[in-house]
C-alpha cells in the first residue's frame, strides 16, 4: 500500500513540473516583448499559436471610418494577412459617423468573447471622451497593440494658388477668417493639426467638418476649402491632386524632403501626428489578448505584410499591449492640456 501511495505521489509530481514548464514556454510564445525590444531571429517562419485559447470563427473588425478612409485602408492591408498568424478571416465592419463615436460606441458595447475587436484613432477617441461626444470612456477597451503612427502635414490642392506654407499664412494673416479647411471632425485628429497651425501662426480660419477624412479631403481635391491636414497614407491614392505645404515633425519626412517641418517656419515645433491601434471590448479575457497581440505581431513582422505596407504608404510601428496602453494615457493627457489649450477663450 505504502509502495502504491509513493508511486502515485511520484507521478503525480512528475506531471506537476510537466505542467509548469509548459506554462513559461506558452507565455514566452504569446506575450509579446515591449516596442522597439530585439526578440532574435525574425527570419524564423511564423505559424498561428498551436495552444490556448483561439478563434473557431471570422472575427469582425470594427473600422469607426467609412470605406476608402484612411483607416479602412490600413486595416485592410492588416487583415489581408493577419488571416494566416489568426487562423480565421478578419471582416472589415465600416461604422462611420460621429467621428468615429458611432462604432467606437459599437466596439465599446460588444461582447469580450474575442470575436468583435475595433480600430481606435489617436487622438481623435481621447479627444471625442474630453468632449463628451460618445457614450464610452477610457476604461471601456483593451490595449493589444498599436498598427500604425503617422505624422499628420497640411495639404492644399494641386492647382491652389498657394506654394509654400509662408504663402498661405501671410495671406491667412490678411484675410481673417476667410480661408476654410476641411476638417475629419469637431475637434477631432486633422481638427486639432489645422488648429495647432492657426494658433501657433497667429491667424484665424473657418473649419468645416466632414463626416471623415475620405469626405474631408474630397472636399479639398474639389475646392470648396482652402487647405486641410491629413496622414500620408490618407491621401496614397491621389499624391497628383494635392500639394504639401508642412510637416509636423521635428525632420523632415524622407517622402517629401523638399517640404520644411512648421518649426522650420517658426510654427509649431512639436511632433503632431495619428496612431491607430487595435483594441478589444472590456473585460475581454488576457488569453485573448495575449492571443491577438501576438497573432498581429507576427503580421507585422512577416515580409510580405511589410511590402505591401510600404506601397500603401502604412507606417507600421507595432507597439504591445502594455505600452499601447501607455499610448492611450498619453494621448487622454495631451487631449485634456494641450488641446483644450488651443481652443480656450
Amino acid at each position: 500500500m505504502k509502495k502504491k501511495l509513493l508511486a502515485l505521489l511520484l507521478a503525480a509530481f512528475m506531471l506537476l513540473s510537466l505542467c509548469a514548464c509548459g506554462g513559461s514556454g506558452d507565455d514566452a510564445g504569446t506575450t509579446p516583448p515591449p516596442a522597439n525590444t530585439s526578440t532574435g531571429d525574425t527570419n524564423e517562419p511564423s505559424e498561428p499559436a498551436a495552444t490556448g485559447w483561439t478563434p473557431s470563427e471570422p472575427v469582425n473588425m470594427i473600422v469607426a471610418y467609412k470605406a476608402g478612409s484612411g483607416t479602412d485602408n490600413t486595416a485592410r492591408v492588416l487583415s489581408a494577412y493577419a488571416d494566416k498568424f489568426i487562423g480565421q478571416t478578419i471582416v472589415i465592419d465600416n461604422q462611420e459617423g460621429g467621428s468615429g463615436s458611432i462604432g467606437w460606441t459599437a466596439l465599446s458595447q460588444a461582447k469580450p468573447d474575442g470575436y468583435t475587436l475595433g480600430f481606435v484613432n489617436l487622438p481623435t477617441l481621447c479627444s471625442n471622451i474630453v468632449e463628451g461626444l460618445g457614450d464610452y470612456t477610457m476604461e471601456d477597451f483593451v490595449p493589444i497593440c498599436n498598427h500604425v503612427t503617422e505624422t499628420s502635414v497640411i495639404l492644399v490642392a494641386a492647382n491652389s494658388q498657394f506654394d509654400t506654407l509662408e504663402d498661405l499664412v501671410a495671406y491667412a494673416k490678411d484675410h481673417p477668417g476667410e480661408l476654410k479647411a476641411s476638417t475629419n471632425g469637431n475637434k477631432a485628429s486633422n481638427h486639432i493639426a489645422a488648429q495647432l497651425l492657426a494658433t501657433t501662426a497667429g491667424f484665424e480660419y473657418t473649419a468645416i467638418p466632414y463626416g471623415g477624412t475620405a469626405d474631408q479631403l474630397l472636399a479639398l481635391r474639389q475646392g470648396e476649402v482652402d487647405f486641410s491636414s491629413a496622414k500620408l497614407a490618407d491621401f496614397a491614392a491621389f499624391t497628383s491632386e494635392v500639394k504639401v505645404l508642412g510637416v509636423f515633425d521635428t525632420k523632415r519626412l524622407a517622402e517629401y524632403p523638399d517640404v520644411p517641418t512648421l518649426g522650420e517656419a517658426g510654427y509649431y515645433d512639436q511632433w503632431y501626428g495619428s496612431a491607430r491601434a487595435i483594441v478589444a471590448p472590456k473585460d475581454t479575457p488576457q488569453e485573448i489578448i495575449d492571443f491577438y497581440a501576438d497573432a498581429f505581431k507576427q503580421t507585422m513582422e512577416d515580409s510580405a505584410y511589410l511590402d505591401a505596407a510600404v506601397k500603401a504608404s502604412v507606417t507600421t510601428e507595432y507597439m504591445d499591449p502594455a505600452a499601447t496602453a501607455a499610448l492611450l494615457d498619453a494621448q487622454y493627457v495631451f487631449c485634456t492640456d494641450t488641446v483644450s489649450s488651443i481652443w480656450a477663450d
